[in-house]
């Protein structure tokens, strides 16, 4: 077995169980604890200098370290959601696989695709039928198409 292979793995299985560890209720209560006994004891050390600088040390170090463990945990979370969102796209029918892994566009990209599918909505709600598009191209197409009925039913009218 790789090293690095072995060590990654323990070290996401170590990440993986203070994540769990971290977010119990026994964690906060833990935690809780440790502030009321720094509060008790502040008397006991005349609030000296010492006594404060612990606390502030301990939850320095602690929320330094949790810092960079929430994010790995958001990563992680983030790239299975990707990953789960790419498997309903691509399983479903008429649904636009140009939008696999959107995520890796630029925010740029991403900007002028949020301004397209919010043109998209505005065009829906005129249609009052929010369920009949599965992808870009089939709700342009669908669009066009109703704006041709609406022409021909104008004209239609017009002419009686």
């Amino acid at each position: 077995m790789n090293p690095e292979s072995f060590l990654g793995q323990r070290f996401e299985q170590f990440a993986s169980y203070i994540t769990r560890a971290t977010g119990s209720s026994t964690a906060f209560l833990l935690a809780l604890l440790t502030i009321i006994t720094w509060v008790v004891t502040g008397p006991v050390f005349h609030f000296s200098d010492t006594w404060q600088l612990v606390i502030n040390t301990g939850t320095t170090i602690v929320t330094f370290l949790m810092v960079f463990l929430i994010q790995k945990a958001q990563n992680k979370d983030s790239l299975a959601i990707q990953i789960k969102l790419n498997e309903l796209i691509a399983a479903t029918t008429g649904a636009s696989n140009r939008l696999l892994n959107v995520e890796d566009l630029s925010e740029t990209e991403l900007r002028a695709l949020h301004r397209y599918f919010t043109i998209l909505s505005e065009k829906a709600e005129q249609d009052q039928n929010l369920t009949e598009s599965h992808s870009i191209e089939e709700a342009e197409e669908r669009h066009h198409e109703k704006q041709e009925v609406v022409k021909i039913r104008k004209q239609h009218h017009h002419k009686k």
